[in-house]
């Protein structure tokens, strides 16, 4: 027997002691209410019930950067005051197989924290503030799922069967078969037990000896590589563990903030069929093929702070990757992060307005929240290429309806504009915003070192400066007017686009 709010209903559990109720659907409420589970010889009751929105947070490092480790930190963490926003922080479990539950290996996870002073700091700083806009517009309880996890890539997020249809995912595949083949030949938790025990024995003879004569120390053993790589970040390993034993519950939508580690090395390669994937595989899970999307484009980040243009950074195939992905996915949006972050680190600490945008997103194309005082429906999008003419030695570049009001450039400065011709060598743009006959802006590109431009690109970089943005200050996507293929550094292979 199940019992919340007037309902009753009844279940007789499966042979495997499986079972699930659906209630019918019941107005948001603030009013905590008892939800009571009882079977023949027990009874459960959780206390403080509310009913309203749920949504699921996903990603990594910066998705779960905590509101602890934000910016705004010590004005935030004390002036919370939603108890009726309340989190969910899904443990880092990674398995091989699909998983019905998942076991918390922290006790203070297996509950819902509300969003006060003394329970609010490890919630997700980004979700924090998306869910916290969305309350105080929508006067319901919100409830927010956390699966994030730092260092992961979008492959760890997918379905197996969705990753074995992608040829750059074999070398992957291969890795983890030999590490698992390695484990297992190695007897497994015991024999890791073993050769970790010997290890400190090891390290301890080391240390000691280190001590007297007056060196430094030896660092103490990882456990990492004695660990079995079955826990571990793998391909579907996320999907299997964190979001499968969480696809019953009913969701408003998905907020999602990954790329970071696709943009190393060669970790680009499979991210054109992988990333789109995830959410393909989400919504098959959850049973719903247009459940809501919010993408989080990655910011800028980088320890060469004046790097304002790099044609060939991974980082550029990245977002790339994610606006088509969001082009190619109804009931999708992007949120444009590149200029959130002032000091170049990898974690930018300021996720106030990557929450905010990605609010306003949901405000206007989930909610359909129209703006203040008007049928207009709310802005959330900041201007998006959509064609490029060339005239003369100037290249015009237009922005799709709706996105184009009051388009302006941040304190008439033309930032992150450049230009190329035929030769494909880009130089830095001036430009400057006109209006055509019908009062349609856009943008006009040139450089006095390019007489017959081709093409040009805007915010391409690792950490890009860009100045183009609306009348509501919301920045311009990054973009490229051209297809030319990437080479991106420190890999092998070049990337071409699929347009």
């Amino acid at each position: 027997m199940v019992g919340f709010a007037g309902q009753v209903m009844e279940v007789t559990t499966s042979t495997t002691g499986d079972w699930r109720v659906q209630l019918k659907p019941l107005e948001a409420s603030f009013e905590g209410r008892a939800l009571q589970v009882a079977g023949p010889n027990n009874r459960v009751i959780l206390e403080d019930v509310l009913v309203g929105e749920v949504w699921l947070c996903g990603g990594q490092s910066n998705m779960e950067w905590s509101l602890r480790a934000s910016r705004d930190a010590d004005v935030e963490i004390p002036s919370a005051d939603s108890p009726a926003i309340r989190y969910l922080k899904m443990p880092h479990v990674a398995r091989p197989e699909p998983q019905k539950n998942f076991l918390f290996d922290n006790p203070d996870n297996r509950h819902w924290r509300r969003c006060i002073p003394e329970e609010v700091e490890y919630c997700t700083a980004v979700g924090y503030y998306f869910v916290r806009r969305l309350q105080r517009r929508l006067k319901c309880p919100i409830g927010l799922i956390d699966a994030s996890w730092g260092g992961t890539m979008a492959q760890h997020w997918c379905n197996k069967k969705s990753l074995l249809a992608v040829a750059e995912m074999k070398p992957y595949f291969d890795k983890f078969n030999e590490e698992m083949t390695a484990w297992n030949d190695g007897g497994g938790e015991e024999g890791a037990a073993k050769r970790y025990e010997v290890a400190v024995a090891e390290w301890e003879k080391k240390r000691a000896a280190a001590k007297a004569a007056g060196d430094r120390e030896p660092r103490r053993p990882n456990r990492g590589p004695y660990e079995n790589p079955a826990h571990k970040r793998q391909p579907a390993g996320m999907f299997n563990a964190m979001i499968l034993p969480i696809a019953k519950f009913a969701l408003r939508g998905v907020l999602f903030y990954q790329g970071e580690n696709n943009s190393f090395t060669v970790g680009w390669k499979p991210f054109p069929e992988t990333f789109p994937a995830i959410f393909k595989d989400w919504r098959a899970a959850f049973g719903d093929d247009k459940l809501p999307v919010g993408i989080i484009q990655i910011a800028g980040w980088s320890n060469r702070r004046s790097m304002t243009y790099d044609m060939n950074h991974h980082t550029n195939i990245v977002r790339e990757v994610q606006h088509l992905t969001w082009e190619r996915t109804p009931h999708s949006g992007l949120i444009v992060t590149f200029d959130t972050n002032s000091n170049g680190s990898i974690h930018p600490g300021r996720k106030l307005p990557v929450g905010e945008r990605s609010a306003r997103w949901a405000l206007a194309e989930v909610y359909g929240a129209k703006a203040h005082n008007s049928n207009n429906p709310l802005e959330w999008r900041g201007p998006v290429y959509e064609a490029m003419k060339i005239d003369k030695d100037k290249i015009i570049i237009t922005f799709k309806d709706g996105t184009d009001r009051s388009l302006r450039l941040d304190q008439d400065a033309a930032l992150g504009f450049y230009i190329a011709g035929k030769d494909q060598e880009f130089h830095i743009a001036k430009a400057r915003i006109a209006t055509d006959k019908n009062r349609k802006p856009h943008v006009v590109v040139w450089s006095d070192e390019v007489t017959e431009p081709v093409a040009v690109r805007y915010a391409w970089s690792n950490l890009p400066l860009g100045s183009l943005m609306n009348g509501r200050e919301l920045p311009a996507y990054p973009f490229r007017t051209d297809a030319w293929p990437l080479v991106p550094h420190q890999s092998t292979g070049e990337y071409k686009v699929d347009r």
